[in-house]
């Protein structure tokens, strides 16, 4: 490239002039800050915060135990949907009778087996304040919301599957 057209590209060695789009720019700005009560006087400065050295130590070992508990927990959870579904719908094929398929399901979900997970989510929900070091709301003594949400999971159980798969036989069949 030629020296002289990359000083012009680059606009070393002097200012230059600006481009009609940057002067309608500037004109634009003008006009909108007119009347601002914050026109002449200095910003505020910003507050930079930078992330504790601990956080870079404890993200060199791969994802933190909660991390891995909570994806697990996801895993297991989805397993059981999908086998609780295919439950659902064979039940729904075998029955005949409305009321008969809600019985028989209430039963299988009442003898539907979550230990596994409902022991993570039992762990989740007794060490993940502190390993996810939540802060505390000092208006209630609690545990801040993560997203919006408790942190604490609910443990699976029959009401969980009703929820998800209702006992009708219109929509198991559906």
């Amino acid at each position: 490239m030629d020296p002289r057209d990359r000083k012009a590209i680059l606009g070393q060695w002097e200012v230059r002039d600006p481009t009609p789009v940057e002067l309608e720019d500037a004109r634009k700005l003008s006009r909108e800050v007119e009347g601002s009560p914050l026109t002449g006087k200095p910003l505020a400065d910003r507050v930079r915060l930078r992330p504790p050295a601990d956080t870079y130590i404890l993200s060199l070992g791969g994802p933190l135990p909660y991390m891995r508990r909570r994806r697990r927990i996801d895993e297991e959870t989805a397993a059981h949907e999908r086998r609780l579904e295919e439950a659902w719908r064979e039940l729904a094929r075998q029955a005949a009778d409305p009321a008969e398929f809600a019985r028989r399901w209430r039963d299988l979900a009442a003898r539907w087996i979550f230990d596994a997970v409902n022991e993570l989510i039992a762990a989740h929900n007794r060490w993940y304040p502190a390993e996810a070091r939540l802060p505390m709301d000092p208006r209630t003594g609690d545990y801040v919301l993560v997203g919006g949400k408790p942190y604490h999971l609910r443990p699976l159980d029959s009401a969980w599957i009703l929820e998800r798969f209702p006992a009708e036989l219109g929509r198991a069949a559906a």
